[in-house]
């Protein structure tokens, strides 16, 4: 039987020199619905699982990395508040793959072009293993939560006061 081949992003060559465990999990790709609610569906498993990362600017600190739930909305004003701004605003689109390397529904928090300082919300410390883009859309890799952390090397915020998104 013929080993499927691994798909290596960025983000699967830098999680394997740093020799941390992870599963690469791939689902069908709905280009009409690329966020993270539909990979969670796409791959059967509970969205809570599941995190998205967000692209942000801040007006003091430049460019910044948010990792959250998938099914929540991201609260600027404590990512801002952490982090050293006065206000961050999400990336516009267009400046996501210049800056990254990675396209929306494939943005991963490791591997991307430049490190940018990286804040993980801290529910992702509740669950065994989290589920987080692996770098191209319909791929996600499952590792610990702490694994992660030491990847970006982030600051774990709470972004418990915000909304969870309806669906």
């Amino acid at each position: 039987m013929k080993k499927k081949k691994v798909i290596k992003t960025n983000a699967v060559r830098m999680v394997e020199q740093a020799k941390i465990p992870y599963v690469i999990h791939e689902y069908d790709v709905d280009t009409a619905h690329l966020d993270a609610l539909h990979a969670a569906d796409g791959m059967g498993i509970p969205v809570e699982e599941v995190y998205k990362t967000i692209v942000l600017t801040g007006d003091r600190t430049g460019h910044l990395v948010a990792c959250i739930a998938a099914h929540k909305e991201l609260d600027l004003k404590q990512v801002a508040k952490i982090s050293g701004n006065k206000r961050v605003e999400l990336l516009s689109l267009d400046q996501l793959e210049p800056l990254t390397g990675y396209v929306r529904g494939g943005c991963s928090p490791i591997g991307m072009k430049k490190k940018f300082p990286t804040f993980i919300e801290e529910s992702a410390m509740h669950h065994k293993t989290i589920r987080i883009s692996a770098g191209k859309r319909g791929l996600q890799m499952e590792l610990a939560p702490k694994d992660l952390q030491k990847m970006t090397e982030a600051t774990l915020f709470n972004n418990a006061s915000h909304e969870e998104i309806d669906e």
